[in-house]
């Protein structure tokens, strides 16, 4: 099944990001009693009302971000913490993911599985993803894994000039938005519909 997901995706998304994810084993990110599921293309749960991403949509926002070695990186929303292990792979040892997650389980989770996968350049966190971590600002790029009714300030305002945050935006429709940080002001592309759990907190939907 992983050769079959690697194999579909080829084509749609960069050959480094498909090189990253091929080398973090997803099925140390789920649950034991569905590790056999882990590489199908779809959301699975881990607990507590959340979902691991399906590998086309972790591949998808991973290629559009661009993420490149010894880079700084957000993640908000950690999960199981998978997305941040494919983007650890990407920025090198030289680089470092900050993860942040509001779920006190899910970030203990995610702590155990990168162990488990020998991930070093990752350290998650527990907090409001909404307000970011402006204490290792700026970043490089922001990866946000759940949908805000809008573009929450801190994080545009903890990424570097030249930076880049992809992020899903709505309730009843979503739709994920790419936004770059410019010398003034900022610029969007729009990426086409999503579905993510809510991110909630200060800045994204009440909890």
């Amino acid at each position: 099944m992983k050769d079959e997901t690697m194999r579909m995706l080829r084509g749609s998304v960069s050959d480094r990001v498909l090189a990253a994810m091929g080398r973090v084993p997803r099925e140390l990110f789920v649950p034991r009693g569905i590790r056999g599921s882990a590489y199908e293309d779809r959301p699975l749960p881990i607990g507590e009302g959340q979902t691991i991403s399906a590998p086309h949509m972790v591949a998808i926002m991973c290629d559009v971000l661009d993420i490149g070695e010894g880079m700084r990186v957000l993640d908000v929303g950690t999960g199981s913490g998978y997305h941040a292990a494919v983007m650890a792979e990407l920025v090198g040892p030289e680089g470092h993911v900050y993860s942040i997650e509001r779920i006190t389980q899910l970030a203990v989770f995610a702590k155990e599985n990168l162990t488990a996968a020998g991930v070093k350049n990752v350290t998650v966190l527990e907090g409001d993803g909404s307000r970011g971590l402006p204490e290792y600002a700026p970043y490089d790029r922001i990866n946000v894994a759940a949908t805000a009714p809008k573009i929450p300030e801190p994080l545009k305002e903890q990424l570097k000039v030249g930076g880049k945050l992809v992020i899903p935006v709505g309730s009843c429709y979503q739709e994920l938005v790419l936004v770059e940080r410019m010398k003034e002001g900022y610029e969007l592309e729009h990426h086409g519909g999503v579905v993510f759990v809510p991110l909630l907190g200060d800045y994204g939907f009440e909890m």
